[in-house]
């Protein structure tokens, strides 16, 4: 089976949707049968959709369009883990059909020592109990922090997003490349090789630039923690679904064929809990 483990769906507002910027080929709703053609032809059977707001209603939104629609294997959303009722949010969450884990908007937090909140850190340790998984969405400098956060939670699942997002444009490997490593030495950690064409220059990015980054998180994570993720629709602000497909398979086609199975869709079934 083969699932993209990372795309986003909206209806767009710019009330909603701030991070948005005017003019970008963002602004503009993404439904479901959008994204269906894009699976056909690249043959991918299924996805995996992920919370773009901050918003308990988020849940309600993706759920909604999941059970509509059954290649929307699962839903990644949103709690406030910071909330008193973080723990009935995740139990609550985690009581619907296709609900698999949870995310925050950590790469967007003014605050540099957000993930060692006490607060934050409370909501983490109730995930676990649920079954339910953390995506890490964070840009590279905050990596350090991340290590520190898996370090502490041994026995909850956690699904870095976006490779946590080198400067690619500036070809830069150091120290994302050493954190990556050391992320990578914790089992409970999976990796998504997702979102690199948007941290490179938009115009102008090859496969070939690529190609050492993905080098360092098969390297660091092995190819039973790596997942195939587009981060569609974003990723059209650098290249159009079936481009970055091909890029994958190009980096993945030396390893075997159950490796391959597994970056391409088993390793998220596995990770996510799909066949529960």
């Amino acid at each position: 089976m083969r699932i993209d483990s990372h795309q986003h769906f909206w209806k767009y507002d710019s009330s909603q949707y701030g991070w948005i910027q005017p003019g970008s080929v963002l602004e503009r709703s993404y439904v479901p049968s959008d994204l269906l053609a894009e699976l056909v032809e690249s043959k991918i059977d299924g996805c995996i959709a992920v919370q773009a707001r901050q918003d308990l209603s988020e849940n309600e939104f993706l759920l909604g369009l999941a059970n509509e629609h059954s290649f929307i294997q699962g839903v990644v959303g949103w709690i406030d883990l910071q909330s008193a009722m973080a723990s009935e949010q995740a139990s609550r969450f985690a009581g619907q059909d296709k609900a698999i884990g949870v995310r925050h908007v950590v790469q967007d937090e003014p605050d540099a020592d957000f993930m060692k909140r006490p607060a934050f850190r409370r909501g983490i340790a109730a995930l676990e109990p649920l079954g339910l998984a953390y995506d890490i969405l964070i840009y590279w400098h905050q990596l350090e922090d991340a290590i520190d956060l898996v370090k502490n939670f041994p026995n909850q699942n956690f699904v870095l997003d976006h490779i946590a997002k080198p400067a690619i444009a500036k070809g830069l490997m150091q120290p994302w490349h050493s954190h990556i490593n050391t992320l990578g030495s914790f089992p409970n950690v999976f990796c998504k090789v997702s979102g690199m064409v948007t941290e490179a220059d938009h115009q102008n990015w090859s496969a070939s630039q690529l190609k050492p980054y993905f080098d360092t998180v098969l390297n660091a994570f092995g190819p039973s923690r790596l997942l195939f993720g587009s981060d569609w629709p974003v990723i059209r602000l650098a290249a159009e679904y079936k481009t970055f497909v091909g890029a994958i398979h190009e980096f993945i086609s030396p390893l075997s064929e159950s490796e391959i199975d597994g970056i391409m869709g088993l390793n998220a079934a596995r990770i996510y809990r799909l066949d529960r």
